[in-house]
């Protein structure tokens, strides 16, 4: 193997490399934010519950009720608990953008759907759906990838993975130093992100919906 085709296979390996990367961090976040998110979920379920039967033989159903529904709120707040909040997507991706300083990401988020990974997360009496987005930007360099993606896991915005991402020049790349502006996108990528939501058992949910 001699020089040029070191070179030749120099951007393969770096988008192999960082497509790997991109994978394992996903993986590990996903695993991590399920774990943390399915034990307060259960531990608020199982103070609803426990609230309902002191309810019952008490008759403060109403005020216990009202006591635990803020925790309850929060995790429908951070996006994970209930409905989808594509307003939410759609403005954290645009923050994150912004923040990156990068040049701009257009998007496309397909119908919700059962999330295919769900029984490989033990989600017990939880139903996981995704939907999935598409969306496309261009980057100064590889690194531009990851922070990116980091940068919008700490919006807020909702919880998502990874499916996968591809990197190809940009064709400003070619243009010449005369007529270059000091900066200019030299990549084009493309991810596919599924934004992940919970529904909670129906008893929890049931109490959750009662107003004080």
């Amino acid at each position: 193997m001699n020089t040029d085709d070191l070179k030749a296979l120099r951007n393969p390996l770096i988008l192999l490399a960082v497509i790997i990367a991109i994978g394992s961090a996903a993986i590990f976040y996903l695993n991590q934010s399920f774990t943390a998110l399915r034990r307060d979920l259960a531990q608020q379920t199982n103070q609803m519950r426990d609230a309902r039967t002191k309810l019952q033989r008490s008759g403060d159903e109403k005020q216990i009720i009202v006591r635990q529904l803020p925790s309850y709120r929060n995790l429908e707040n951070i996006g994970f608990v209930g409905e989808e909040q594509r307003l939410n997507w759609v403005e954290g991706l645009r923050l994150s953008n912004q923040q990156s300083q990068l040049f701009g990401v257009s998007y496309q988020i397909g119908a919700q759907q059962p999330y295919p990974f769900a029984g490989e997360l033990n989600p017990g009496q939880l139903v996981i759906h995704h939907s999935t987005m598409k969306i496309n930007f261009n980057l100064l360099h590889e690194g531009d990838l990851m922070r990116l993606l980091s940068t919008l896991g700490k919006q807020g915005a909702g919880f998502f993975s990874v499916n996968q991402c591809q990197m190809d020049r940009s064709g400003t790349a070619n243009i010449t130093a005369t007529s270059a502006v000091r900066y200019q996108p030299n990549l084009r990528a493309e991810c596919d992100l599924s934004w992940i939501t919970v529904t909670a058992p129906a008893a929890a949910t049931a109490a959750a919906e009662k107003k004080p």
